[in-house]
C-alpha cells in the first residue's frame, strides 16, 4: 500500500481485507444507509478479476454465492430499517452519511420501475443502497420483496463478478489497467443517477 488513499481502491481492499472485508462491504452497501459511498460494482468486478488470477483464493462459484448471500441480507436489513423508520426518514436532517436527495433519487427510480427497481437498482450506486429502505418505508409485500431480492442478489454478482473473471481470463493484462477500469465503472454506473438529478433540478426550477 503506497498511500493512505489506496484503502479506497477495490484491489487494495480485497488484497488486504480478503473475502471477509469484501462480503462486509457488500452487505453494508446493499441497504445500510451509511454504506452508499462504498465501492459496489467496481469491487465485484475486481474480485472476479483477482479470483481468476488466484490473488483472491476462492473458487468463482463460492465467491458469487458468498456475495449473493451478503447482498441478500443487506437488502433485508435495509427493508427492515425502512419499515421501522417509516416516513420519519424523510424528516431526517442531512448528515455526512445521509442526504435526503439520496432517498428521493431512489424513490423516483422506484416509482418509474416499481418492484423491478429492486432488481435493476442493484446495478446502480445510491439506488442499490436506498431502494430496499424505500421498499420498507412504503411497506412492499414481504413475499414480493423476497422474490425481487433473491433475483437481484443472484444476477448482480453473477453478471459483474463473472465479467471480471473472464476479462482476466481473455485479457490477462487487464490488471495493469485496473484503476482505469474502475473509473470507467464509476462513470458508467453514475450516468443514470446524474441524469435523474438533472431532471429533478429542472423540475424544481420550473
Amino acid at each position: 500500500m503506497d498511500s493512505i488513499w489506496d484503502i479506497f481502491k477495490p484491489e487494495e481492499l480485497i488484497r488486504y481485507g480478503g473475502k471477509f472485508l469484501l462480503l462486509a462491504i457488500v452487505f453494508l452497501e446493499n441497504g445500510i444507509f451509511f454504506g452508499f459511498f462504498l465501492p459496489g460494482d467496481s469491487l465485484l468486478f475486481t474480485a472476479g478479476l483477482l479470483c481468476y488470477l488466484k490473488i483472491l483464493s476462492i473458487p468463482l462459484t463460492e465467491l458469487i454465492a458468498g456475495i449473493s448471500v451478503a447482498a441478500l441480507l443487506g437488502y433485508y436489513a435495509g427493508y427492515l430499517f425502512g419499515i421501522k423508520t417509516g416516513q420519519a426518514l424523510y424528516n431526517k436532517p442531512d448528515t455526512l452519511f445521509f442526504k435526503k436527495k439520496y432517498i428521493v433519487t431512489a424513490e423516483t427510480f422506484y416509482q418509474k420501475y416499481g418492484g423491478l427497481a429492486l432488481v435493476m437498482g442493484r446495478f446502480l450506486p445510491i439506488v442499490r443502497t436506498f431502494a430496499p429502505i424505500l421498499a420498507g418505508v412504503v411497506k412492499v409485500n414481504p413475499w414480493m420483496f423476497t422474490i425481487y431480492n433473491i433475483v437481484g442478489a443472484i444476477l448482480w454478482p453473477l453478471t459483474i463478478v463473472s465479467g471480471g473473471y473472464y476479462t482476466a481470463k481473455f485479457f490477462p493484462e487487464a490488471q495493469n489497467y485496473l484503476d482505469w477500469i474502475v473509473i470507467g465503472f464509476i462513470l458508467v454506473t453514475s450516468i443514470p443517477i446524474i441524469r435523474n438529478w438533472i431532471k429533478e433540478k429542472k423540475k424544481q426550477q420550473a
